[in-house]
């Protein structure tokens, strides 16, 4: 497990060194009561609560519950994992960490989502007073 870990977190670590291209334009804010799907592949464009740039992906699957969903963010600082919901078109997660060798990190995440399936909004970190800003664009296929 440890070996597949490192694998992961080295191939991040590889996606966050590739020059990245200017954000693309967003999409406009999608209805509350027709929100595309969100589940999928995104690749992410960010600045972390630190004022630091970061990229990476963040995959989405459906969770539990209506409305309940699972993501993992694969980032230059690591893995990490959380539990949203969407409400309208509104997303709100509970994240942390996933590292076997680093104290622990976790925070919270709040974006809207566009008519293209796009989300945008902030991220923190507890103990930090700013959130980040993260947009993720879904990846296409």
């Amino acid at each position: 497990m440890k070996k597949i870990n490192t694998l992961i977190f080295v191939f991040a670590i590889a996606l966050s060194a590739c020059g990245r291209k200017p954000p693309a334009a967003l999409g406009a804010d999608a209805p509350a009561d027709n929100v595309p799907n969100i589940v999928g592949s995104y690749a992410l464009n960010a600045i972390d609560p630190t004022g630091e740039q970061y990229g990476g992906t963040l995959t989405i699957t459906n969770g539990e519950q209506p409305n309940e969903y699972e993501f993992q963010w694969l980032v230059s600082g690591g893995i990490h994992q959380g539990t949203g919901i969407l409400e309208g078109n509104q997303l709100t997660v509970v994240w942390h960490s996933y590292s076997e060798t680093d104290a622990p990190v976790s925070g919270t995440a709040s974006y809207t989502v566009t008519v293209n399936g796009e989300l945008y909004g902030t991220r923190t970190i507890d103990g930090l007073e700013a959130p980040g800003n993260e947009t993720a664009y879904p990846n296409p296929g």
